[in-house]
């Protein structure tokens, strides 16, 4: 995870909680565990990116978080909700009105024979507001992603970077606290990546939404406040940036492993193999400490009581 030092509002509170979290998903001959007893927390307000490899579940723990897809155990809220329990009725609601979604294919995001402005005004009308005062914020939400001048094109007549930043004009239509983007600049250049990532910090600060991006992309420890890292359906850890004015040392970036309620944490692969740590590992408790080593090859021989 990466966490600047922006200075958290008093009454702020978790958001965001996964608790042993689950996924499991179900076919006729196979059984796919996605989830494996996750944990995380995302204060409101806060700006945070999910990387890992393909399969590591992000990508399903972001579906449970826009109500697309329903965890199989543990406990997840997103603000007082309870997304374990709540009903496909008030799942829609939830998805019109509390949480904005953005997809890596642009095509996914946008109708294409509507104008950029009648894209964005689409989700109020049917929420049920004036075509005066849909007219009125989608105008409001192209000024702030830059594209008022453009609110007449159609997505064929957009880049890729505009459309997704239309797209996320879309995703913010009915003010939801919530916005959440799966590999959002997966499909676009370095430089049109930072576009729409500036885009997404600039609401943060405006408005206070909370956001969640999921991506591949190391890079985005730069651009967020948080990034934590998962791994085999779990958290496994975070990278901290901060500034330290007391010694001059200016940025720093820390990385820690995460380590769950119940004591689990996982150690990097890169230092599992260097150590050569295989089913097991030795612990010893230092003063302020835990040290991890790899058995010794003596310990490895079977008991005396097995090589009879």
């Amino acid at each position: 995870m990466v966490t600047h030092t922006r200075e958290v509002p008093q009454g702020a509170r978790t958001y965001i909680h996964c608790e042993d979290l689950f996924k499991i998903h179900k076919t006729q001959e196979l059984e796919v565990v996605a989830l494996r007893g996750l944990d995380l927390k995302v204060e409101r307000g806060e700006m945070m990116a999910i990387v890992g490899a393909s399969g590591s579940g992000k990508s399903t723990l972001l579906n449970i978080l826009a109500g697309l897809d329903t965890p199989s155990a543990g406990k997840i809220f997103v603000g007082d909700r309870d997304l374990l329990t709540t009903t496909e009725e008030e799942l829609v609601r939830y998805r019109r009105s509390e949480v904005g979604f953005v997809w890596q294919q642009t095509g996914r995001n946008l109708i294409p024979y509507l104008t950029a402005q009648q894209n964005v005004e689409v989700p109020m009308i049917l929420e049920g507001d004036t075509r005066a005062q849909a007219k009125r914020r989608a105008e409001h939400l192209l000024e702030i992603v830059g594209l008022i001048d453009k609110r007449r094109h159609r997505p064929e007549q957009l880049s890729g970077g505009e459309q997704q930043r239309v797209a996320i004009a879309v995703a913010l239509a009915n003010d939801p606290p919530l916005l959440l983007a799966d590999e959002p600049t997966g499909e676009l250049d370095s430089a049109t990546a930072d576009e729409v990532f500036s885009v997404f910090r600039d609401l943060n600060e405006r408005t206070g939404v909370t956001v969640v991006i999921v991506t591949h992309d190391r890079a985005i420890t730069r651009r967020v406040d948080r990034v934590v890292a998962m791994r085999d359906g779990r958290t496994s850890s975070e990278i901290v940036r901060h500034v330290s004015f007391a010694r001059g040392e200016g940025e720093v970036v820390e990385e820690f492993a995460v380590v769950d309620r119940s004591g689990r944490l996982q150690i990097p692969r890169e230092m599992v193999e260097e150590l050569g740590i295989g089913d097991r590992a030795r612990l010893s408790l230092g003063e302020d400490h835990v040290e991890v080593r790899p058995e010794r090859p003596r310990e490895r021989e079977a008991p005396r009581w097995r090589r009879r």
